[in-house]
């Protein structure tokens, strides 16, 4: 398992931008089945990778803020009868091993039989930011001037290339977090050489006025206050410098996936071991007016996410809508163990060995925030969110890529679209708003 921290799908294979540099990403694609229409159910690393490892959805845990320590996400799993991931492969005879971000921290202690721990997040030496001063954020940007090979990612990938070198008598579970693209977005200078001139490159969608049809708690809850605004970093000239960073961070994390991957692929387990690649959620670098995660907007949520190995068809892509949620269950059926019957998602094979098979799974994305909240259902193209005060946003991604106008603000397009978003509302968790109110403040 191969996690990048807050990573959109600006990788290589999605096509979706044209100076991203992830060579090594997209050979695993290239040897894998690549979903091209991933979501996170949660906008937000600590909820998000709970519902992953849990195989729950955030309302169901009541995981709706950072859960610390990470142990709280194996009480919250045992209190619907059910094991974390690794440990259910645990269970079933298998070694693990873990590296680097996973949970919100690392993995609870004592939940695997090896660790190599986690990093921190590489900040300035000094310990001053550059660009962007806030106590509530890690945002910024730089050229990072410490030896790399000291940085957390490196290290990370230092031990997980150990652990292939070595011996395992028999199957083990190999865990490994990286934690860029996550801000600050400080990497070598070499990063940022790759991929060329800041001036040069292509900038997000933005449009002024794209807010002007949303409600005023959609923006309350989608708007984080302390992060970066578009507009502002338009006026000052930074945009193009933060793209740039995002984008070194990206192939920053690409070389490490890749110096794993080729420590696999030299090892003697190359040709039976499967892999899933993921992020834990999208990120916005500018569009919506904001540069964060932590909102219901497609942005924030699409992910890339690959799994490739024995079992899996090569060089094929899925167009059917997928969350991280069908992870635990998808790996449970690729190793060839009994599915676990509290998972809330769906084993990804039979799409991954068809792509015509009937697949007809609506994907969840919940968030919780300064006492509002609010979910999203993505059903083909439409994106529909339903808002704790019952104000709504419908998207169409067929014509309109951007989210730029939400149908849902216009009367006219209400009556012709009421029965689809009826439809689309029918098919969120019922119980999600109750259960929001109840715990958001108990975990």
């Amino acid at each position: 398992m191969i996690a990048v921290d807050d990573l959109n799908d600006w990788v290589g294979y999605m096509g979706k931008h044209a100076d991203t540099r992830t060579p090594n990403i997209d050979a695993l694609a290239d040897r894998g089945t690549v979903f091209t229409e991933a979501y996170s159910q949660f906008p937000l690393c600590g909820p998000s990778r709970a519902s992953l490892f849990s195989g729950l959805l955030p309302g169901t845990t009541g995981l709706l803020r950072q859960p610390r320590p990470d142990t709280k996400v194996t009480e919250a799993a045992a209190e619907h009868g059910t094991k974390l991931l690794h440990r259910y492969f645990a269970e079933h005879g298998y070694k693990t091993m873990a590296v680097g971000k996973l949970l919100h921290r690392h993995i609870p202690e004592g939940s695997v039989d090896m660790s190599g721990g986690r990093g921190d997040w590489d900040t300035m030496p000094d310990g001053k930011e550059v660009h962007w001063i806030s106590e509530n954020t890690l945002t910024d940007w730089a050229v990072y001037p410490a030896p790399e090979e000291e940085m957390s990612d490196a290290t990370a990938a230092a031990w997980a290339v150990e652990r292939l070198a070595e011996d395992h008598d028999g199957p083990f579970m190999l865990m490994v977090g990286f934690l860029r693209p996550h801000v600050p977005w400080y990497v070598p200078q070499s990063y940022f050489d790759t991929i060329g001139e800041a001036a040069s490159l292509k900038m997000p969608a933005y449009k002024d006025d794209d807010l002007d049809d949303i409600s005023a708690y959609s923006l309350g809850l989608n708007f984080v206050d302390h992060m970066p605004r578009t507009s502002w970093a338009i006026d000052t000239g930074h945009w193009d410098d933060m793209v740039h960073a995002y984008l070194a961070s990206i192939n920053f994390a690409d070389y490490y996936v890749g110096q794993v991957l080729d420590a696999l692929q030299q090892s003697a387990y190359a040709d039976n071991t499967i892999i899933v690649l993921f992020s834990d959620h999208g990120y916005l670098l500018g569009e919506k007016n904001t540069f964060q995660k932590h909102s219901l907007w497609e942005r924030a949520n699409k992910v890339p996410l690959i799994f490739a190995g024995p079992g899996v068809t090569e060089g094929a892509s899925r167009d059917q809508g997928v969350g991280l949620i069908d992870i635990y269950p998808t790996l449970l059926d690729l190793a060839g163990l009994p599915a676990n019957p509290v998972n809330q998602g769906n084993s990804l094979t039979p799409i991954i060995d068809d792509g015509d098979a009937a697949w007809d799974h609506p994907v969840i994305t919940q968030l919780s925030r300064n006492d509002r909240i609010g979910q999203a259902v993505q059903y083909g193209p439409w994106r529909y969110s339903l808002y704790g005060d019952g104000s709504e946003e419908l998207y169409n991604h067929d014509d309109d890529p951007n989210e730029w106008t939400n149908l849902a603000a216009d009367p006219a397009s209400v009556e012709k679209h009421r029965e689809l978003m009826d439809s689309l509302q029918a098919k969120l968790p019922a119980d999600f708003f109750e259960a929001a109110e109840n715990v958001q403040d108990l975990r």
